[in-house]
């Protein structure tokens, strides 16, 4: 049984949602807001006063962002435990995030519901995430690679194999659909087919010959 309370402390650039943290704390047992931030240069001024065991910051923060902030809390307290949130779920700076030593990724809004989860999992496994970051990993780690095809052409066949059209390829990879096109003829050319649907088909019995090695 818990016996003492988990003291957090939230920076996030919005000031008009620190009321609503401080509501959804209000109704988390066991946990308590003990300060609300814009920046980290304030949250770690205060730093010796609120002795956080948790912080949840924002990426997007006014000065210093929060992932960079993320070695200056260590340097406070070396076991802190530290959940960046954001409206972005880019893999990469998702990535870059844990590389620096987050304990966790959130996508905003954060819901009381989201809230509660994360802290409950830090208490449990020591890592919290949102279930759309989960499958963002998942996804990115479950991606077709092939050595045959440059690094562009096995995001634009990651692309296809998810059903995206030439269009919406093009957008994800702010290139035009005739450089897109011009891709595909060249992996048309390395799979020796003729249609989507036969590269499709060729890409899955070689991922599976793979899956198999």
């Amino acid at each position: 049984m818990k016996n003492s309370i988990t003291r957090i402390i939230v920076l996030e650039s919005d000031k008009s949602l620190h009321t609503v943290y401080k509501n959804h704390f209000d109704e988390i047992a066991d946990y308590e807001l003990v300060g609300s931030y814009t920046s980290a240069k304030e949250a770690l001024k205060d730093f010796s006063f609120t002795k956080p065991h948790i912080v949840l910051s924002e990426i997007e923060l006014n000065g210093t962002n929060g992932i960079d902030a993320i070695k200056l809390f260590r340097k406070k307290e070396w076991g802190i435990k530290i959940i960046m949130f954001s409206e972005i779920n880019d893999f990469d700076v998702i990535k870059n995030a844990f590389k620096k030593g987050a304990n966790g990724y959130l996508t905003k809004p954060l819901t009381l519901d989201k809230l509660e989860h994360a802290l409950r999992s830090m208490e449990k496994e020591g890592a919290a995430m949102s279930n759309d970051i989960v499958k963002k990993i998942i996804h990115n780690f479950h991606k077709k690679t092939f050595a045959f095809f440059s690094e562009r052409e096995n995001q634009i066949v990651d692309f296809l194999c998810q059903g995206a059209t030439y269009k919406m390829i093009a957008q994800k990879l702010f290139v035009t659909p005739s450089a897109v096109n011009f891709h595909i003829q060249n992996i048309y050319l390395k799979l020796d087919v003729n249609s989507k649907s036969e590269a499709l088909s060729k890409l899955e019995q070689l991922q599976n010959q793979l899956e198999e090695y």
